[in-house]
């Protein structure tokens, strides 16, 4: 069985190691009532921990830079969905639209000479009404999907430290 990639745009990361979605809650008290209650979402951001592999991971490497470069102009220049939604992050845990690059961490060890670790961190930057609204469609499609279809995650057979060739 095969790991389905997490997709950041258009970037494929085929060897996720760690993924984290934290999603913060307005709290507001209800009028005259010792009750609060949660109002809306107010963050979301989307931490990844990734190896990029093989030939390409140079030009992995490079796509994430220009997926995390602030010019909007630049990043609807790679993909055009990009200058009406944001960055979208397609993986098993979610489906979200608007997000934005806010760090990226290369790593390169003589362990691992032919790998780069790479984290990602995503916060959510909301474009429009209309791409919040198709965001949280298509988590939900994921979610009832899931329940209807999928069943126990099978864990990744990747082994924790790629061989070196001689």
């Amino acid at each position: 069985m095969t790991a389905q990639p997490v997709l950041i745009g258009p970037v494929p990361l085929l060897y996720v190691q760690n993924l984290t979605m934290t999603e913060g809650y307005q709290i507001q008290r209800i009028a005259d009532s010792k009750f609060s209650q949660a109002l809306a979402p107010t963050r979301k951001a989307i931490a990844i921990e990734a190896m990029l592999l093989g030939r390409e991971r140079l030009l992995l490497k490079k796509s994430l830079e220009v997926l995390a470069l602030n010019s909007r102009l630049l990043v609807a220049a790679t993909a055009r969905t990009l200058a009406v939604t944001g960055i979208p992050v397609v993986c098993g845990l979610t489906i979200s639209l608007d997000m934005q690059i806010t760090d990226l961490r290369f790593t390169q060890n003589v362990q691992k000479r032919d790998a780069i670790d790479v984290s990602i961190s995503l916060e959510h930057v909301p474009r429009g009404k209309a791409s919040a609204l198709a965001g949280e469609i298509a988590d939900l499609a994921l979610a009832a999907g899931t329940a209807m279809f999928g069943g126990a995650a099978a864990p990744s057979a990747l082994p924790a430290v790629p061989s070196v060739p001689l």
